[in-house]
Formats: C-alpha cells, structure tokens, sequence
C-alpha cells in the first residue's frame, strides 16, 4: 500500500464526507451514477501519496526536487541569494503528479522565504515571477558548490504551500521538506561553472528523490544509498 501525505489528511477527510454525501443522493437518483463521486474520491486519495524512493547517488548528483515536467531550463547571469552565474530548472507538477518536494543535495538550509502573489496558471511564463512562493536556500554539504535554491511556486489551483524545513536544519538528499496543494510548479536553481552538467532536457518527466536532473563535476564523496520516504527528519 502507497503511504498517503499526512499533510492532506484535512483535505482527505472532507472530501470524503463530501462525497459520500453526493454518492448517496445520487444513487437514490439512479445508483449507476455513484461512479462519479468514487471516481473523484479516488483521484482525491491518489493525489496526496507519497510512495518510498530509494535509489543510489554519485558524487556530485542533484536529484529532482519535484515529480512533473521540465519546462525550463534557463542560464542566468545572477539570482537573489547566490553568487554568480546560475541554471534554473522548471517542471510544471499538473494534477496527477506526486506533489511532495525533496531535497535536492544533503545540506544545511540557510533560510526559508515565503513570498505571497497572485495564482497564475503553472504553465503560464510569468508566474515563476508572479505567483506565490517558497524559496528554500540551501548551503550543500562540502565539496559540493552552493549555495542551492529551491523554489515551491502556487498555481491556478494549488492554494497551498507547505514547507516543513526551517534554517539551520540539515537535510539529507532526497528528504521530503514540503508539499504543494494541487497543481503547481517547482525550480531547482544550482550554480553554474565549469563543474555543472544539465542531465535533463525540457519535456522530460522526472521524479522527486529519483531522477538525476543535474551534477557538479569536481565533487568527490562515496556514493551512498539513501531511502527517501517519510521517514526521518531533518536536523539542526
């Protein structure tokens, strides 16, 4: 059984009276019709798991942050908070993604920023700029460059931003930090040099804790196996 985000137990809880509400006026209507309401319930359900991800990682690795798209992968020559050149990648999470975020690399978070905005849809190109946001900076643990953003980004639905970590916590990669309700839009912005190698393309579909979306050249650790599910904390 997939473990459901106890994050979206409220939404869970009234969704179903609700809808077992609606079930049972409509099947005095014509009972046939109760598939709708089931039908709802169950994508409700599905859309606040949040299954166990295991995987090995190589020095240098940053992981996806986020399941969903990438939609952008964008060279900048600055961003608020980190020095220097940077590469910002973009997936768009739609309503049948995964949306619990991950830790992209092992490190300490140096703040945690929410931003409040407007609810553009995730797909439009302003709303990187517009919507509201979190924005986790974190300092990656040595040798790995830093410092790393992570940006969690509201969209036409989504109403609702959770992050659970606070600075001075210390994250391993692929921790579950927070979660975005409904559909949405997640940014990994990493430093770029002559260490930063893109193993992503715009259109592929990642998975938060599994796919490799980037890696520092350079970085020399063992590589380590690390289970990325509920379990665990971050640290201070």
């Amino acid at each position: 059984m997939i473990p459901l985000a106890k994050e979206g137990l409220r939404e869970m809880t009234i969704g179903t009276l609700l809808l077992a509400a609606a079930g049972w006026g409509l099947s005095l209507l014509f009972w046939p019709l109760v598939v709708v309401p089931l039908v709802f319930w169950i994508w409700l359900v599905a859309f606040f798991r949040d299954p166990r991800r295991v995987r090995e990682y190589a020095p240098g690795d940053l992981c996806s942050p986020a399941d969903g798209t990438i939609t952008e992968i964008t060279e900048l020559d600055s961003y608020e908070s980190l020095d220097g050149p940077v590469v910002r990648i973009g997936m768009f999470l739609s309503l049948f993604n995964v949306h619990v975020n991950r830790a992209p690399c092992a490190g300490r978070v140096r703040s945690a920023n929410h931003k409040p905005g407007r609810f553009l849809d995730a797909r439009h190109p302003d709303c990187g700029k517009l919507n509201e946001s979190n924005t986790l900076i974190i300092d990656p643990d040595a040798p790995m460059p830093g410092p790393i953003a992570v940006r969690q980004v509201a969209g036409l639905v989504a109403r609702r931003i959770i992050c659970h970590a606070k600075p001075g916590d210390h994250m391993t990669i692929g921790y579950r930090f927070g979660l975005i309700k409904f559909g949405s839009r997640t940014e990994l912005i990493i430093p770029r040099d002559e260490g930063t190698e893109v193993l992503c393309a715009i259109g592929d579909k990642v998975r938060g804790g599994l796919t490799i979306l980037a890696r520092q050249r350079g970085t020399a650790s063992d590589p380590a196996t690390q289970e990325n599910a509920t379990a665990g904390s971050a640290s201070s």
